[in-house]
């Protein structure tokens, strides 16, 4: 065992995630950085807030004050913590802030998290049209499932109003703080999946959660996949999943059909954090985005075995004719 974790070894394991940390580092930041300078400037000059007052009519008729609006168009263009912002400067009763929180979660960083979507393989116009329909499908579920909750979200009142120099300076600092922070997870991730092919980890760590997976209506393999989307969600999960791609260990569309399932339902761990310890219950987080990923998945699955059977059915009439 010593010889297995000497330094030479360590040394190995460090210089080859290296490169592969990097490249995969630069496409993100490529995708995130542009991304993420359009949509603050977009908040500061009120574009949001303005397709904000769109949504307001439909709000209304999911239980949802109209103004809450803001605080979906502001996760679905930014981040989960974007939107969290807003929504602790709205007084909101804790059973409207759990119906917009898994909303958010449900829906948010689209223009991100589509694009890397397409990286991988799937189409980014499919997954984000799909994320809009299940966040508000998941808000009239809610509306009428959820008991009736009137304490208080946050009665905090935001504010001064920030210049321009401001949201530029801030979006700057945050975006410096981003790049670290992404090659930090991208670089403990490939140490770690490089780590696990060489003593072959993957299998083991993998294999108990196949059933799962067939539960989950994904192929047997995809059991890694699955677990960093929903450890550590789309953006990075992709960046795993574009390695594998690269290295011919799983193929587009297996990654696509995963992109299906974590469209819905990842980052568990971080996202669901994040909102409860704001007060959003935990159990309702993870029941509801579970319970819409199984149903995506599985109508998906459907609806392609009866296509395939309607297009199989005229060859086989046309076959007995001739028979006949």
């Amino acid at each position: 065992m010593a010889i297995m974790f000497s330094c030479n070894l360590v040394k190995s394991l460090f210089f080859d995630s290296l490169k592969p940390s990097v490249k995969t580092t630069l496409w993100l930041l490529k995708i995130m950085i542009p991304i993420s300078f359009a949509v603050s400037l977009a908040q500061y000059y009120g574009v949001i807030a303005w397709c904000a007052s769109w949504l307001n009519p439909l709000f209304c008729h999911i239980g949802l004050p109209g103004a809450s609006s803001i605080a979906f168009l502001t996760g679905a263009t930014a981040t989960t913590y974007a939107a969290l912002a807003v929504m602790m400067s709205m007084e909101l009763t804790l059973r409207q802030a759990t119906i917009i929180a898994i909303m958010v979660l449900i829906c948010h960083a689209l223009p991100l998290e589509c694009t890397v979507n397409k990286k991988v393989g799937s189409k980014p116009f499919r997954m984000g049209f799909l994320r809009i329909c299940g966040a508000l499908l998941a808000a009239i579920y809610l509306n009428l499932v959820l008991p009736e909750m009137s304490q208080p979200f946050s009665s905090v009142i935001a504010a001064t109003e920030a210049s321009i120099t401001d949201v530029l300076t801030g979006w700057l600092i945050s975006s410096m703080k981003l790049c670290v922070m992404i090659f930090c997870i991208i670089y403990a991730l490939m140490f770690i999946q490089k780590f696990m092919e060489k003593f072959d980890l993957m299998q083991k760590l993998t294999k108990p959660l196949e059933p799962l997976m067939l539960f989950f209506g994904l192929p047997r393999h995809a059991a890694y996949l699955w677990l960093v989307g929903n450890v550590l969600g789309i953006s990075y999960g992709s960046a795993v999943m574009l390695q594998l791609e690269d290295e011919g260990k799983i193929t587009r569309q297996e990654a696509d059909e995963v992109n299906y399932h974590l469209i819905m339902n990842h980052s568990m761990l971080e996202d669901t954090l994040v909102f409860a310890t704001a007060g959003v219950s935990a159990l309702w987080i993870l029941t509801t985005r579970l319970l819409f990923s199984l149903v995506l998945v599985w109508s998906r699955k459907g609806i392609k075995c009866i296509l395939h059977k309607v297009m199989q059915k005229p060859k086989s009439d046309t076959e007995e004719q001739y028979k006949m």
